[in-house]
């Protein structure tokens, strides 16, 4: 008899600051670090949404963080769970109907987490209170 066996494997949406905490390899709260470890090994899924690549090469641009694109893009081919998320039409619909996160990119990279279902690695404040998503820091 042949069956066929699907793994449900957690899924989880990194924010910028989680994200670029991870590359820089600084201090995050415990539950936050461990979804990153579990992603690298293979015990998980971490989606990084396009928003958070452009304000990475942002920040980067102007000197605020010490990581840059070509840091992550050697993250991502180093593990292959944690993936890139394009920004697509049905992504910027799911945006547009998340009304208690005011700033647009941070209610695109929630978008996400709604559109997918998943939570999002975040410490943000207002995204933690929205009641759209749901969220993972501490």
């Amino acid at each position: 008899m042949i069956t066929n066996k699907f793994i449900l494997m957690n899924k989880y949406i990194a924010d910028s600051m989680a994200f670029i905490l991870r590359l820089e390899n600084r201090k995050m709260p415990l539950y936050a670090k461990k979804k990153f470890e579990m992603a690298e090994k293979g015990q998980a899924e971490i989606v990084v949404p396009a928003m958070v690549f452009a304000e990475l090469a942002y920040l980067s641009e102007r000197n605020k963080i010490d990581t840059n694109l070509n840091e992550a893009k050697k993250y991502l081919d180093k593990y292959t769970l944690i993936n890139e998320y394009p920004l697509t039409y049905k992504t910027v619909t799911f945006a547009f109907s998340i009304d208690d996160i005011p700033e647009l990119h941070d209610r695109l990279i929630a978008a996400v987490g709604k559109e997918l279902d998943a939570e999002v690695i975040t410490n943000d404040p207002v995204i933690e209170h929205s009641r759209h998503v749901k969220t993972i820091w501490k």
